[in-house]
């Protein structure tokens, strides 16, 4: 896919990743402008923690969101990675995605997250997340979930001798991931890990990415004044758990307090806004 200008140089480096894997965010964060460019307002994250290092250099992140037009059924868009420099000389990148979309619609959310915790083992989470009680709402699991492809996406990856499933240590986090969510560690040699980046991680993402495009974030849904604020709540607390428990405690540590606060304060602005 070709990329268009994002308007977040530092972002679309990708600086220590993989060719492959460098390839899939380009083409993911250049898809996800493509199709809703038109519904967003420039981002106003700013230059500061665009992107973002601690005293050393050593730790480096960017950060890049865009909010919906008052007029879209889209919230908001992140996107982001990480590296991070461990104190064993190890490190550790995550590379990041996520679409929110407003009350107005009760269709899911996007995730994906990629972690390079070492050349031969990544945790991958790819996802849409439900956001209507999946046992009290047949219909909405039939929609999104029984009547798409997401699950024969995930048995394929399942199928790989280099996956296991991944468990979390937080069941809030269990508990929000849909019946159809990729949660899985992938361990191999170096050089197969690249391959399967490049010959299924990528595959799926793009393609469960585009099924939110359409199928979601684009799609027009009757939602009661009741359900949207519903809605509203369970979607503050999706977003405030998922600041707290992946940045709010290891930030601090890997760039600093001053840091830490500058790129947490432009995520919370955004995301209770």
């Amino acid at each position: 896919m070709e990329q268009q200008h994002i308007g977040a140089p530092k972002l679309m480096e990708f600086p220590h990743l993989s060719d492959p894997h460098r390839a899939l965010m380009v083409d993911l964060v250049t898809r996800m402008e493509t199709h809703l460019s038109a519904q967003l307002l420039p981002s106003a994250v700013p230059p500061d923690v665009q992107y973002y290092q601690n005293e050393t250099g050593a730790s480096q992140g960017t950060l890049h969101i865009r909010s919906g037009l008052p007029s879209s059924l889209v919230d908001s868009y992140l996107a982001s990675w990480l590296h991070l420099e461990l104190p064993n000389g190890g490190t550790i990148n995550t590379s990041t995605l996520q679409g929110y979309l407003r009350p107005s619609t009760d269709a899911p959310h996007f995730q994906f997250e990629l972690v390079q915790c070492n050349p031969t083992f990544f945790i991958f989470f790819l996802d849409i997340i439900p956001r209507k009680d999946l046992v009290l709402h047949p219909d909405y699991l039939e929609t999104f979930y029984e009547d798409t492809n997401l699950e024969e996406i995930r048995l394929k990856l399942d199928k790989l001798p280099e996956t296991q499933p991944y468990f979390s240590s937080s069941l809030y986090f269990r508990v929000v991931v849909s019946p159809t969510g990729i949660v899985v560690g992938i361990e191999g040699e170096a050089e197969r890990m690249v391959e399967i980046i490049r010959d299924h991680v990528a595959p799926a993402s793009k393609e469960v990415l585009e099924m939110w495009l359409e199928k979601c974030a684009c799609a027009v849904r009757e939602v009661s004044e009741d359900e949207r604020g519903e809605l509203r709540t369970r979607d503050l607390l999706i977003k405030t758990e998922a600041i707290e428990m992946d940045l709010s405690s290891g930030m601090p540590r890997q760039f600093g307090q001053e840091v830490a606060d500058r790129v947490l304060s432009v995520i919370r602005k955004a995301f209770n806004s």
